[in-house]
This record gives structure tokens, C-alpha cells and sequence, in this order.
């Protein structure tokens, strides 16, 4: 079968073709661009606890060695310190988010795409024209080695100007210039170190309304100083300024320090009307451009990638349902469609305007604790999505159980037992296409492993497990946050909860995840009942191929407004 083709270079792209490499689907990756990246030390993106996790399990040591994860995060208000959130490793605290270069994040999707063997990146080749017929997707380049490439699809992680979504011409509604900001790389030392600040109404006032401060390694800070509407362009002497005012309003003087870059970052809201036509996707700045009150374009461009990956992968190797396909955009353009609503409500408040007042905490305190969790990746601004109506999620029935995860949220990252006897966090188990089947049994942990598994349960749902109508590996946990002992619970491969069981119960977990790979088991005409019994047909069987004859994909959410 012809690869997957992926248009651009970028984080996203990388990300992708990484992923769909570690589930055996070879790609190409277009890269209109010479193949490097110039380092910008003013270019600089946050990954969220589970974006970097991901980008982590992808082989990209940079993450690792080159990010900087925070001690704290200090929220201050005029001159009193407001919150001080500690980072650990708790699900009450819960890890930093990592702060890394985008050069130094590039690089190493670089260097793990070079190990992997399945990927094949091309410089210099702009795409120019896309063609679709039933069995794949035809790419012309132009450039020095332009022709023609046959792929089984296509996605476009060309960003902002994305050519692919021109192509396919799809709208991209919005706003432009929702926010801009001033931002500075300097070596410097700050009265906080290893602490991230925001600093709403500084006293000193000549700086601003509100100014950021994140550290990154060998002493380098990143600052961002939002500006005013409609303001004049920010000349070199007033950025000057701004440095050492900042400065000495932390430090009671202005302390020394190294400029080593500059820039202004203007944040647009935008969202493309759909995100597949037939064999065609887009994914991350191509789809959806957002960026105000601490949401990363990045964090939710890697999710796109992630969420897309093993629907592509089993596509590829097994043939997929219309379902499956589709739900790529009923999930993920739904939950950026609601962070963008989300910020455009709460923009006119936060900066001073008038707005919906009711659903967000009148206080001071309460609008700086909404923008503080948006940057740390906590509630409505910036916590990881959800998709309880998803396609993908297990109608309901009486052996369902409530956990404290709601169905379609990310389950819980607890440390689970895998068969060959490794404790592991969860999600070091995902990136392969496999659903996840987690135990809860207490005391497990003190049990030998010959032991354990030959026990009990464990013979009974190994059988049910091993009979799913996808890949699926056995794991088994102490406990995990509202379960019961002896539940069972079904993790989709890209990390979010699909159902949660109350014991073993062979025939709902054989139907959940037939569900989950997009088949017939929640009553659509011609499904067939799945009994406890029945055995499981090769994945895909009868879907024909993969796209074949499929409409426009027609997203599930209003536009936003």
C-alpha cells in the first residue's frame, strides 16, 4: 500500500509521520523548506504534561535533555503575589508543562524520523497540486526535483498558509490580530529562578498591562509583554525599555543581562470549516490558529496528530470505517472550536471589557486564576480535551461504571503492570494502535507475577481481551482514581477513557471496542449483534476501500462565533 503523504515539515508533521512510523505505516514528508531550521532563541513553545509525554515516547530525547520544566508558577497582581502554584508529580499538583526552544523540539523529531526507517522527508518540495480518486491521494511538487508522489492519503501540516487547504478549498473563518505581543529572549538572573511569572498590572505601568516570564535553560528567559489594541509598532528603543523597566521592577535595579533575540507574536483565531476531504486531512496551524491566554497552538496541533495517527494507521493496515474516518474532525475540531469560543468569551473580561459575566468568578483573584490555569494547562482555557460525544464512545448499558475520569478525557496517567512484569506510567503504553485494557486489583503489586496471572480474573478476561476486534494489550493497576476493585477499563490508543466496566465482562468489552474502531455495535442499520461468543472478523472486512466514494466530511459543531 503507497504511504501516507504529510505536507510540511513542522512540529505537526514531524509528529505525525513519527507516529504513524511507530505503527508501521511508512510516510513521506513534503518539506518545502531546505530541511534545517534556523535556531531563533525567541521561538519557544510550552507542552502540556501530555503533549510532551507524547512527543517524549516518540524517540525525541530533546525534550528531555533541552526543555526545562518549571519549579513554580508565580502569579502576581500590582505588587502582591497572588498564587504560587509548586509543580510535582501528584495528581493534586501535577508535573510542569516543558518549555523548549521549537528549534532544539524540530531538531529531535529530526533525529528520531532519521532512526525510524518508515519516514522519508524531501526538501524543497512545495506542493502544487492534490488529486483524489478512490484509491489514494496523487501530489505534485515543484522546485528543483519536482514530480509527482502517490500516496494512500494525505495530510496537510503546512500551517497557517497551508497550500493543502487551499487546495482542497476550505474556509478558514475567524479573527486576525486577536492579541499581540512583545516578546524578548535574554540571559539574565530574576529573583525567581526556575519559577515562570505572570505579572498582570505591574506598578511600573510604562511596561504594559501584563508581562510573562519563563525560564529555559543556561539562564535564558523568555518575556512577553502584552500590548495595547492597535498599537503602534514597537521600535527598538522602546523594547529597550520595556527590558529595563521589567527589570528593575523585579530586582529593585536593573540587573545585567544578554539580548539574544526578539520578535512580536500576533495571535489570530481562526478555525477551517472542515478538516477532511475523502483521503485528505489537515492538521495543526493548517486547521485552526489560537494562541490567546495561554493556549498553545503547539499543544493542540500534537493532539490533532496524535488523535489522527492510529485512525490513519488502522486505515492503512486494515482498512477503516467511514465512522473512524470521520471522527478525526467531529472530535478534534470540536474541542478547538469550544477553546476558541472559550477565549473569545473570556477576552473582553480579562482585558477589561464587557462580556458574558456569569459564568466566570467576578473577582480579580478568580480572572487571574482562569488565565494562570490557561497557561498550565488547567481548566477551560487550557485543560486537555474531551470527547464524551464522539462517534467512538460505547453507548451506555448497565454494566457501565462511573471512574473519575468522564468518558473521552484522557484517563488518568497511574503506573500499571504490564504481562512481561514492568511497571510503567499509562502513558508510556500508547503510540503503538493498541487499546489499552487496564484491571484494577489491589495487592497485585506484592503477588508474584507467575502468580497473578493465572489467578482470579486474569485467565478470564486474557481470553476476552485476546478475542477484541483490535490490538490490545492486558495491563493491570493498584487502583485508579474513583474505580472500584475489579474494574475494568478500555483506554483508546491515544490516550482517552472509552469505558469502564464494573468487573469482566467479556461481551460489553468485545462491543465497546468494536465501537471504538468505528463499527457497527451502537445499532446503526445492518450491524450485527456481538455476542459473548462471536469471533472477531478481520478489522475492517466489508468496509471496501478505505474512503472509497466518501463525501465532504461535515463537522459537528457550530462555527465559531
Amino acid at each position: 500500500m503507497d504511504p501516507v503523504i504529510v505536507v510540511g515539515a513542522g512540529p505537526v508533521g514531524l509528529a505525525l509521520a513519527l507516529s504513524l512510523a511507530a505503527q508501521g505505516v511508512p510516510s513521506v514528508v513534503l518539506d518545502e523548506g531546505p530541511g534545517t531550521e534556523e535556531p531563533r532563541p525567541v521561538r519557544t513553545v510550552v507542552l502540556r504534561p501530555d503533549t510532551a509525554s507524547f512527543v517524549a515516547g516518540l524517540g525525541c530525547t530533546t525534550v528531555r535533555d533541552e526543555g526545562t520544566r518549571w519549579v513554580a508558577w508565580r502569579s502576581m497582581r500590582r505588587g502582591r503575589l497572588v498564587r504560587r502554584a509548586e509543580f510535582g508529580e501528584s495528581l493534586d499538583d501535577g508535573p510542569s508543562p516543558v518549555h523548549i526552544p521549537q528549534h532544539a523540539l524540530t531538531r529531535g523529531l529530526r533525529a528520531a524520523l532519521a532512526a525510524s526507517g518508515l519516514v522519508r522527508v524531501v526538501a524543497q518540495s512545495r506542493v502544487d497540486v492534490l488529486e483524489q480518486d478512490a484509491e489514494g491521494v496523487s501530489v505534485h511538487t515543484s522546485g528543483p526535483g519536482g514530480t509527482w508522489w502517490r500516496g494512500s492519503y494525505a495530510v496537510g501540516c503546512d500551517g497557517a498558509r497551508s497550500t493543502v487547504r487551499k487546495l482542497l478549498d476550505i474556509r478558514f473563518a475567524g479573527r486576525t490580530a486577536v492579541e499581540r505581543q512583545a516578546v524578548v529572549a535574554l540571559r539574565t538572573e530574576l529573583p525567581w529562578p526556575g519559577e515562570a511569572l505572570l505579572h498582570r498590572l505591574p506598578p511600573w505601568r510604562a511596561s504594559g498591562d501584563e508581562v510573562t516570564a519563563r525560564p529555559l535553560q543556561d539562564g535564558v528567559w523568555r518575556l512577553d509583554w502584552l500590548l495595547a489594541p492597535r498599537a503602534e509598532l514597537v521600535t527598538p528603543d522602546a523594547l529597550l525599555g520595556r527590558i529595563r523597566d521589567t527589570l528593575a521592577g523585579w530586582c529593585g535595579s536593573t540587573p545585567p543581562y544578554e539580548l539574544l533575540d526578539t520578535g512580536v507574536h500576533t495571535v489570530h483565531h481562526r478555525l477551517a470549516r472542515r478538516w477532511r476531504v475523502r483521503r485528505a486531512f489537515l492538521a495543526g496551524d493548517a486547521a485552526h490558529l489560537l494562541g490567546a491566554l495561554g493556549t498553545q497552538a503547539l499543544d493542540e496541533g500534537l493532539r490533532d496528530a496524535q488523535n489522527l495517527a492510529w485512525k490513519l494507521a488502522l486505515a492503512w493496515h486494515h482498512g477503516a470505517s467511514e465512522v473512524l474516518l470521520d471522527s478525526y474532525q467531529t472530535e478534534r475540531r470540536s474541542a478547538v472550536a469550544t477553546r476558541l469560543r472559550t477565549a473569545d468569551q473570556s477576552l473582553p473580561i480579562l482585558r477589561g471589557g464587557a462580556g458574558p459575566r456569569g459564568w466566570i468568578p467576578g473577582s480579580a483573584r478568580g480572572h487571574d486564576a482562569l488565565v494562570t490555569d490557561g497557561h498550565l494547562g488547567r481548566g477551560p482555557l487550557g485543560a486537555p480535551p474531551a470527547y464524551p460525544h464522539s462517534p467512538l464512545t460505547p453507548p451506555y448499558t448497565d454494566s457501565h461504571i462511573p471512574v473519575g475520569t468522564r468518558l473521552g478525557a484522557p484517563a488518568a496517567d497511574i503506573r500499571v503492570t504490564a504481562p512481561d512484569g514492568s511497571t510503567v506510567p499509562l502513558r508510556d503504553r500508547l503510540g503503538k494502535g493498541r487499546l489499552l485494557v487496564v484491571l484494577v486489583a489491589p495487592g497485585t503489586g506484592v503477588w508474584d507475577r507467575r502468580h497473578w496471572l493465572t489467578a482470579g480474573v486474569m485467565p478470564r478476561l486474557t481470553a476476552a481481551v485476546s478475542a477484541l476486534p483490535l490490538d490490545a494489550e492486558l495491563l493491570v493497576a493498584e487502583d485508579y482514581p474513583g474505580a472500584p476493585a475489579h474494574a475494568v477499563l478500555l483506554v483508546r490508543p491515544d490516550g482517552h477513557l472509552a469505558a469502564a466496566f464494573n468487573g469482566v465482562q467479556p461481551t460489553q468489552l468485545y462491543a465497546a471496542a468494536e465501537t471504538v474502531r468505528g463499527g457497527t455495535s451502537r445499532g446503526e442499520p445492518g450491524g450485527e449483534a456481538v455476542g459473548e461468543g462471536a469471533s472477531p472478523g478481520a478489522v475492517g472486512a466489508g468496509a471496501g476501500a478505505a474512503g472509497a466514494g466518501v463525501g465532504e466530511a461535515e463537522g459537528r459543531t457550530a462555527d465559531i462565533k
